[in-house]
């Protein structure tokens, strides 16, 4: 019987150990430190880094969209809603066919997201709203209190030697806003003429042109050879409509104006003044306002076939039952319990602007900016911008002839 050779035994190889320097937070950095556990800095029970298995989940999104498509919501939202945001949607990622691997060793994906943030930081993004309603219903003095400051045209009515406009005039208005080292730039479209006229037949149709006319200067852009680094942004991402508070139930023109461009642009709907009701008036008429947009078929934002998961589902159920939001404006301020709050001064005391039991303007507030700002920017580039894309990119057979002279330019 011949010798049984043992099989030769090699050394495992030691993997390297997580940087001490990697994945500490710097001190400015918003990110609190990660607790005891993988990518943390303490390690569990004294293991190494290396001793800990490091799950990897392969999500549909790819490093690149999200680069890409997350910078606004770095912005808007640093913090853990930018990593489950960033991780839990998209399309175009690898797929393993054994659902997920295990590392041994620390690699550093988690810096992706400090790395999206220090970007964002330094180039800023945009942000584009549109207010739409009668004259005399606050909306310059409403978007000056969302933003507190001064970024709207005016904050007062028609002056006694000012002609109301014979058509509906476009006129925007755009400001740098920054906070915390975050800059925006928020550009305020307003429509002065909407709905003042005798007769208001397609008084939309200016308004709907505009909106076009920002996705046609971006497909402009994005089909150049030579395209820009960073695409100039003028397309709305938000069109706040301004319903009177009559109490009763929207004019034909509301229903006509949404129903025209819900499809096109977010409809964020609110009843101005608000105050001007009673509690209970002002209850019955939302449910009355939700009530005829629901029978008129119209869907206002956050769209329910645009919730993505059952979390989105739930807490945009809560959003659009509450709404249209109840609001009233104001930048004047008043002492209150030792305190300056905005508000309306009147005969029978203040209606405090930032008060959830006088009005619903800090829930307007929270979501249009704190909550859902970055999803408004990323449905108008994904649904109605793309909606648009397509629709012109069919109709001239996949080519896009907007003149002679530019067609001629995007084939040199």
């Amino acid at each position: 019987m011949s010798d049984v050779v043992p099989p030769e035994v090699r050394p495992k190889p030691a993997v390297p150990a997580k940087p001490p320097n990697v994945g500490a937070p710097s001190p400015s950095s918003p990110f609190p430190p990660q607790g005891p556990g993988i990518g943390g800095g303490g390690g569990v029970s004294g293991l190494p880094p290396s001793a800990i298995p490091v799950p990897i989940v392969n999500h549909g999104h790819s490093v690149g969209h999200n680069i890409g498509h997350g910078v606004g919501h770095v912005a808007g939202h640093v913090g853990g809603h930018t990593a489950a945001h960033n991780g839990g949607h998209g399309h175009g990622g690898s797929h393993s066919s054994g659902g997920g691997s295990t590392l041994l060793g620390y690699i550093g994906i988690d810096t992706i997201i400090e790395q999206m943030r220090k970007k964002t930081m330094k180039t800023g993004f945009d942000f584009n709203i549109m207010v739409v309603g009668h004259s005399g219903l606050g909306k310059s003095t409403l978007v000056n209190t969302l933003f507190k400051s001064q970024v709207s045209r005016r904050s007062a009515g028609w002056a006694r030697d000012e002609k109301i406009p014979k058509t509906v005039e476009i006129k925007a208005v755009s400001h740098v806003l920054e906070e915390g080292g975050v800059k925006m730039k928020l550009t305020v479209v307003d429509t002065p003429g909407f709905g003042d006229q005798i007769n208001n037949d397609n008084c939309w149709e200016p308004i709907s042109k505009y909106i076009n006319e920002q996705y046609e200067k971006f497909l402009k852009e994005e089909v150049n050879i030579t395209r820009k680094k960073r695409i100039p942004d003028t397309r709305v991402h938000c069109c706040l409509f301004f319903i009177t508070p009559t109490g009763r139930s929207l004019r034909p023109l509301d229903l006509e104006f949404m129903k025209r461009l819900s499809h096109s642009v977010n409809i964020i709907p609110v009843i101005a003044k608000s105050d001007s009701m009673t509690i209970e008036e002002r209850q019955e008429f939302k449910q009355r306002v939700r009530k005829e947009l629901e029978m008129a078929g119209i869907e206002f934002y956050p769209q329910k076939e645009f919730d993505e998961d059952m979390e989105d589902k739930s807490d945009n159920d809560k959003i659009r039952e509450a709404m249209p939001f109840a609001v009233v404006g104001s930048d004047k301020e008043y002492p209150v319990n030792n305190k300056r709050v905005l508000g309306r001064k009147t005969a029978w005391g203040i209606v405090e602007v930032e008060n959830p039991n006088h009005c619903e303007f800090a829930q307007l507030r929270d979501f249009l900016i704190r909550s859902h700002l970055q999803d408004l920017k990323e449905v108008t580039h994904n649904i109605h911008y793309e909606t648009y894309r397509a629709k012109r990119l069919n109709a001239n057979g996949g080519l896009h002839p907007i003149s002679s002279n530019d067609t001629q330019e995007s084939n040199l």
